[in-house]
């Protein structure tokens, strides 16, 4: 049993009389929003119905991303009203219960909790105002409370940059095309036979495409950034002992199988990581030669040549990250403690 009504002023007035000076909890009444919302968007686009295929459809799946705290409303109480709803209508009238409601814990900033009203707080707009989106959505994501509560610091921010976007993934990406740029007249080499190294990485990206892929349905998302940028390990540790810039010297054929390989991993990246950082893999895309939207595409990638085409031209290699200098800590820490007061 739960209360559903409160001894307050203000609120939704409880329809049953003699209750007068009773309201309705809001974490009761507001959860009724999500519905009302649909219809009323529903409405207001000139679709009245539309709202049905959300809630009515049987094959239609609602996603609830939610903190913690508000795990009862969504798990027990959201589910107990639709339920109750339900019990006499037909079939094709039911409403559709939470299919997933993925909860996360509390981030907190510099070690203490996030309070908008005391200016503790990352102000999107402002970090947007000095910094490239795409390390604020890698770090949060990869530092995501899904299974415990964290920490938002501006060191780790840096330091995950810096070390990671930057050093494992920026560099990979960077010394490749440049590489290609340099030796093969700036198109994606035609690759010879693949050696068992060759294979091997490339089943690696296989069988983390569909890893990641599933993790992202499981909505494990810290799980699938991080399996995404152990293939990018994998493919620096493929290209050190492969070492083009020795065999180029040597074994030209060798040194384009060995550079077809590595941007076809680098495309898999691309893909992977598009959900995370949008930006950086749009501009990925547009590098290795492609036209048009990473979403055209959809969530494929196989490593073969149909899907990295030799011969196709590549942009002029940039980088894809900014190197951050340790000062960057020092003045984001220091601007809390001055909105702070």
């Amino acid at each position: 049993d739960r209360a559903i009504t409160r001894d307050i002023a203000w609120g939704i007035p409880l329809p049953i009389e003699g209750y007068e000076g009773k309201r309705i909890y809001v974490w009761f009444e507001a959860v009724i929003g999500y519905l009302s919302a649909a219809q009323e968007w529903a409405q207001q686009g000139g679709e009245p119905h539309r709202w049905d295929q959300f809630w009515k459809d049987p094959d239609a799946k609602s996603y609830y991303f939610i903190g913690k705290d508000n795990i009862p409303f969504h798990t027990i109480i959201w589910p107990a009203m639709l339920t109750g709803y339900n019990e006499d209508k037909p079939d094709d009238d039911k409403l559709n219960l939470p299919y997933d409601v993925p909860a996360n814990e509390f981030l907190s900033l510099e070690g203490r909790q996030f309070s908008t009203s005391r200016n503790w707080a990352l102000w999107v707009p402002d970090y947007l105002e000095r910094y490239q989106p795409d390390p604020l959505r890698y770090y949060l994501s990869i530092n995501m409370p899904e299974s415990g509560d964290s920490d938002f610091s501006w060191a780790e921010f840096v330091r995950r940059n810096n070390d990671e976007l930057v050093a494992t993934y920026g560099n990979l990406v960077n010394r490749v095309l440049t590489f290609a740029n340099r030796n093969f007249d700036g198109k994606i080499p035609e690759p010879g036979e693949l050696d068992a190294q060759s294979q091997h990485i490339l089943s690696r990206g296989m069988a983390i495409f569909n890893s990641v892929g599933e993790s992202l349905h499981r909505c494990r998302f810290r799980m699938a950034i991080t399996e995404a940028m152990s293939l990018a390990q994998e493919a620096n540790r493929y290209l050190d002992a492969t070492s083009p810039w020795h065999t180029i010297k040597t074994n030209r054929n060798a040194t384009a199988t060995t550079l077809w390989v590595t941007l076809s991993i680098i495309n898999c990246l691309k893909v992977l990581l598009y959900p995370f950082i949008p930006f950086s893999s749009q501009n990925l895309h547009r590098l290795l030669g492609f036209e048009g939207n990473i979403e055209d595409q959809g969530w494929q990638w196989e490593g073969n040549t149909k899907h990295l085409r030799p011969g196709q031209a590549l942009a002029l290699p940039e980088p894809l990250f900014t190197k951050l200098e340790e000062r960057v800590v020092e003045e984001e820490t220091e601007r809390l403690k001055v909105n702070i007061g």
